[in-house]
């Protein structure tokens, strides 16, 4: 693949209006779903002492590195910008970690990042920094819009492809290429079914 693949001319006022609905959805949410975030903490705390949130330096929109938050599932010992765990049975994921991966309330603190403008709720996944150096030249333009909660990879190949991958890297261009609202509605309607479903999650 090369960069002439991808023609890509960015809506300002779509760009606005994308950011405001972002702005009251993950504040709406963050209201509904703070007393179950409060919980997750409690549990992580009691069971392995130590920090409750999880913070890794991600790439952002035009590769702007920002801090991601997310609750801690793995020992606290093992918490660094190491490769994420492939299976359940990895022995670093603690007990309370396991069900917050799997039903994805881990991911809840990104509500945070997406408030500040470092995400949007559908867009790449965000890549970690120190993946950036690994990557071929064309898989850059995975970073011309803002990283999302969602998006294509996120709902079809989580668990198969890793992000790094330039099939995964491939679909997140296919969707800044398609991007729109009716797509981003098809994303999140299949992102509640995954949460659901506990697809893809371990």
């Amino acid at each position: 693949m090369s960069a002439s693949v991808l023609v890509f001319r960015e809506n300002r006022f779509g760009r606005r209006v994308r950011r405001a609905v972002d702005i009251i959805f993950a504040a709406t949410l963050l209201l509904l779903v703070w007393p179950l975030i409060a919980l997750a903490c409690a549990a992580i705390f009691i069971e392995d002492g130590g920090p409750v949130f999880f913070e890794q330096r991600r790439a952002g929109r035009f590769e702007r590195i920002f801090v991601i938050y997310k609750l801690r599932t793995m020992a606290a010992a093992a918490c660094a910008d190491g490769p994420a765990p492939l299976n359940s049975a990895d022995r670093r994921i603690t007990t309370v970690g396991r069900f917050l991966r799997r039903t994805s309330i881990d991911e809840l603190p990104q509500l945070f990042n997406v408030l500040r403008g470092d995400m949007s709720f559908v867009g790449p996944r965000p890549e970690m920094q120190s993946m950036l150096g690994r990557y071929e030249p064309w898989q850059h333009l995975r970073h011309l819009m803002a990283p999302g909660l969602t998006g294509i990879w996120q709902t079809t190949s989580r668990s198969t492809i890793p992000l790094e991958r330039p099939e995964a890297t491939a679909l997140d261009i296919d969707y800044i290429r398609r991007a729109s609202p009716m797509l981003d509605s098809v994303l999140l309607f299949r992102t509640v079914f995954a949460v659901l479903s506990q697809r893809g999650a371990f």
